[in-house]
């Protein structure tokens, strides 16, 4: 009988296959982003345009701060995309219920079609290959994307 609290054998963690799993993932997004990236082109927009767009329309009124958290840049980089975004009107500002001065982020119904036009291409994408790779994969897909994400980010993914 094995003794499930018995560390997983790790003897197939060679160099190699390390690089190899460093190599996918940059093949891996490159691919992932590249139709997105000319659409966004079209736009004269770019990746960071892309993120903001996304993460807010995942998370509608979710507050500048909140934003920052997530994304990890700082106030003036998003200022600079969230300003062209909201004056373009992809992105709408509301104040905050209790405290004015707080701003919640909302996708505008442009916004939406341009968040939806950007994901497609990457939907159908992982939807081909977790389906290719059957759900044993994709839960195992799961668990190492979460292991590279830092421990403290992991519990804010697929919270819905």
């Amino acid at each position: 009988m094995t003794d499930l609290k018995s560390p997983p054998d790790t003897a197939f963690l060679t160099d190699e296959e390390l690089r190899q799993g460093m190599e996918l993932l940059f093949y891996a997004y490159r691919d992932f982003t590249g139709e997105p990236d000319a659409i966004l082109a079209r736009y004269g927009f770019g990746r960071a345009h892309h993120r903001v767009i996304y993460f807010v329309g995942r998370n509608p009124k979710i507050t500048v701060s909140d934003l920052l958290v997530i994304l990890k840049i700082t106030k003036q980089s998003l200022s600079r995309v969230l300003s062209q975004l909201v004056r373009e009107g992809f992105i709408v500002q509301h104040p905050g219920p209790r405290d004015r001065r707080q701003r919640l982020l909302e996708l505008t119904p442009k916004g939406v079609a341009l968040e939806n036009t950007l994901s497609e291409s990457q939907r159908r994408r992982i939807e081909a290959a977790y389906r290719a790779a059957g759900p044993d994969a994709v839960e195992g897909f799961r668990r190492v994307m979460l292991g590279i994400v830092n421990p403290e980010d992991r519990r804010k993914i697929g919270r819905r």
